[in-house]
């Protein structure tokens, strides 16, 4: 009987430890949803709160040290080390594969350090994690508009213009695609 009631109770500290966990999942994910409806909502006029809401959101690993390395990485491409930051980065996502915004900060390393195919693979990476990363969707579309790949290009701005109407830099790079693609003259 000892056995049993050990397993038991064993039983139940993991049920109960899974719901713990599972509350705090559940509410940032309901947080997340309610952001990105305001986010969508093109007549918010609180747009700017929820976007930043957001951006604070996917800046949050779960774990200290994570975090670290995030902040870390980001301060070594604000001061131009791209060697460094991508030594962070790469640091963050071997250690934390499924935190989107680590593989999105290192997405950024590379495009700047002229690394466009690992670039790339790191922004299919932070879509597969996160696909309503208007980031990463901006990120990708300045690329695939710099390869020549006008048509795709417009397509991930229109996604990325979806989840977020308010980017005025995007809608004008699609604008201006549109018209080129066209043939109508600016």
């Amino acid at each position: 009987m000892g056995r049993l009631t050990t397993h038991l109770r064993a039983l139940l500290t993991a049920f109960a430890a899974a719901l713990l966990l599972a509350g705090p999942v559940a509410a940032a994910s309901d947080l997340l949803d309610n952001l990105y409806a305001e986010l969508a909502d093109p007549d918010n006029p609180q747009w700017q709160r929820a976007q930043a809401d957001i951006l604070r959101e996917w800046s949050k690993s779960g774990s200290p040290s994570m975090d670290l390395l995030l902040k870390r990485g980001r301060e070594a491409i604000d001061a131009g080390d791209l060697t460094a930051a991508i030594e962070h980065l790469t640091a963050l996502t071997d250690h934390a594969p499924d935190f989107a915004e680590g593989w999105n900060a290192r997405a950024t390393a590379y495009f700047l350090a002229g690394q466009i195919g690992p670039s790339i693979d790191d922004i299919k990476r932070v879509l597969a994690l996160n696909d309503r990363h208007f980031g990463a969707l901006d990120g990708l579309g300045m690329i695939l508009e710099g390869l020549g790949r006008e048509a795709t290009a417009m397509e991930v701005y229109r996604a990325s213009l979806a989840i977020h109407p308010h980017q005025d830099n995007i809608r004008q790079a699609l604008e201006r695609l549109e018209q080129k693609t066209t043939g109508t003259a600016l």
